[in-house]
């Protein structure tokens, strides 16, 4: 059932205006992202004899995968199952997974993990040369693998960028913001158009053409005032995704870490991430007066999934008026040594955890939705692939089950790898692109977009605030093409970007009359079957947003 198209934002642009490309380059496989989904999709797609270009915003070596604190969720342990995983994560998903999604996930995830340390990542052992495993929120066992204590992301990231680098049938682009798709005469993907950040002119443009395309450029956090992600996470491959036709689903549900480091009022954009696995290690949380607050909230009180304690957390503020709330990590033994990262980031913030409280609040984290794929990493346009945090697997559901994001990574990844290697067409020449719908957002404007996500569409949400913040996204889209900054360049694509995902995300999460997982209605606080659906956002051919239900278990329709 398609909804009712008041909620929804118009106007948004089907290409974003910018030159012809003036260069090109040519590979059979084009991934898009750095971090572990796109450079393992890299890897597998060269083990099958492809060429590839991985194209990234950042370095090779700096994909939002180095970011991550915590670890890698998998069944080592004799004591614990993979029913144990599945049924773990389809709690914290509140009703949303899809089951063949999750039994790929828990049942391939040891393979995948395997593969990775084949690959170069040293994980924390014990002195017999085991894998040390802990558990982290909402998890009934002890099933995460760390590296370096809190520094999983970075191993990771560093195993597999020496991987890569080392193979001479991958180009690297770096650097460089991809804008849109190509297409052959089928509507198949081509390729896509990219800027390389810093050389040729401010809105020069350049093409990589490619038998297929994968997406894998992470999250979409900067639509929000404070974020954990990296600063070139805007969003670009769902933005992309929803210009060539792609359909996006379950976009309400952007998980908000419990636990950011609190900065101050004004401190704006990536915010320190102080992990959960000081939860599991015995953290507590208090509020302004020491007492332990998640306690009576949650059978697993700090170790409860994070849209529970997210939620707890803004209670607390709420009540008494408060911008944050604390951790309290001084009696962990050995907390410098296990967590070396977050006490050097906290000591950088003037503030030592080991003998002091540390301040926290909720700051957006993770989109538990994206693209929308099949359990091959194919989205609704043919020819085109997603993984990672950028699609929509059916693994997260309403809510990511904590250290499931990495291990997503690499279990749809060598499933992409094995798709390219049994299907990829013939390279076809990519026609010339429609011209754009609409201007681009003056880059004035991508302060306001920030500002009435966090404002209305944060971890706190209600029909009235939302009602608000889609007739403000509404208003900046109709004004697209106005302002002096109005014109090609980097800073007026990502601030398009940032419109078209803020307005998908504000537009499912105005239709959704529920609370469930992380997305939390103060009008609507119960939890309805009527909403036991997945919400599948796509843009027409007139820029605008249109919502349609899809019950779970029913998978989207692909037209290849």
């Amino acid at each position: 059932m398609t909804l009712a198209a008041s909620g929804t934002v118009t106007g948004l642009p089907l290409r974003l205006a910018a030159p012809d490309p003036g260069w090109e380059l040519a590979a059979d496989v084009c991934v898009v992202g750095s971090g572990i989904a796109g450079l393992c999709v890299a890897l597998h797609a060269r083990a099958a004899g492809l060429s590839v270009a991985v194209v990234t915003k950042v370095g090779v070596d700096d994909g939002s995968t180095r970011w991550a604190q915590g670890g890698i969720a998998a069944v080592l342990d004799p004591a614990d199952s993979a029913e144990a995983h599945a049924l773990d994560t389809e709690i914290a998903g509140v009703g949303l997974c899809e089951p063949d999604a999750v039994r790929a996930l828990v049942t391939e995830g040891p393979q995948r993990l395997a593969q990775l340390i084949g690959w170069g990542a040293a994980f924390d052992r014990d002195p017999g040369g085991r894998l040390l495993l802990t558990r982290e929120g909402g998890h009934s066992a002890d099933r995460i693998v760390h590296a370096g204590g809190d520094a999983t992301g970075s191993e990771v990231q560093r195993a597999l960028h020496e991987a890569v680098r080392a193979d001479p049938g991958v180009t690297l682009v770096e650097h460089a913001m991809v804008l849109d798709l190509l297409r052959d005469g089928q509507g198949r993907a081509a390729g896509v158009t990219l800027h390389v950040l810093g050389e040729g002119s401010a809105d020069g443009v350049g093409a990589v053409r490619a038998r297929a395309v994968v997406l894998a450029t992470g999250g979409m956090g900067q639509i929000y005032a404070a974020t954990t992600n990296p600063s070139v996470s805007t969003g670009d491959g769902v933005a992309l995704g929803l210009r060539a036709g792609a359909v996006a689903t379950d976009l309400e549900f952007v998980q908000f870490h419990p636990t950011a480091l609190y900065l101050g009022p004004d401190v704006r954009g990536q915010q320190p991430l102080v992990s959960e696995a000081l939860r599991g290690e015995g953290a507590v949380l208090r509020d302004g007066t020491g007492q332990r607050f998640m306690v009576g909230v949650h059978p697993l009180a700090e170790l409860a999934p994070r849209d529970v304690v997210a939620k707890a957390i803004t209670r607390v503020q709420l009540r008494d008026a408060v911008r944050h709330v604390w951790l309290d990590a001084r009696s962990i033994p050995g907390l410098a040594e296990r967590f070396p990262t977050i006490v050097a980031r906290c000591r950088e913030a003037g503030i030592d955890p080991l003998t002091d409280l540390v301040p926290v609040t909720p700051a957006a984290h993770y989109a538990s939705g994206g693209l929308v794929t099949d359990l091959s990493g194919r989205t609704t346009v043919p020819g085109l692939y997603a993984c990672g945090e950028v699609a929509s697997t059916g693994v997260h559901g309403a809510n990511r089950l904590a250290s499931n994001s990495l291990l997503e990574g690499l279990v749809f990844a060598a499933r992409i790898g094995a798709e390219l290697a049994r299907s990829l067409p013939l390279p076809a020449a990519p026609l010339a692109g429609a011209p754009a719908l609409s201007g681009l957002l003056d880059p004035a404007g991508r302060r306001r977009v920030t500002e009435t996500m966090s404002g209305s569409v944060a971890a706190l949400r209600s029909g009235a605030g939302l009602a608000a913040a889609v007739t403000t996204l509404a208003g900046l889209a109709q004004a697209l093409g106005e302002g002096p900054g109005a014109t090609p360049g980097v800073a007026s694509w990502e601030a398009t970007d940032l419109l078209t995902v803020a307005g998908a995300v504000t537009a499912a999460a105005a239709a959704r009359e529920e609370t469930r997982g992380c997305h939390w209605r103060e009008d609507h606080p119960d939890t309805s079957d009527d909403w036991r659906v997945h919400l599948d956002v796509r843009l027409d051919s007139m820029g605008e947003l249109h919502l349609t239900r899809r019950a779970v278990g029913t998978p989207v329709v692909l037209p290849w």
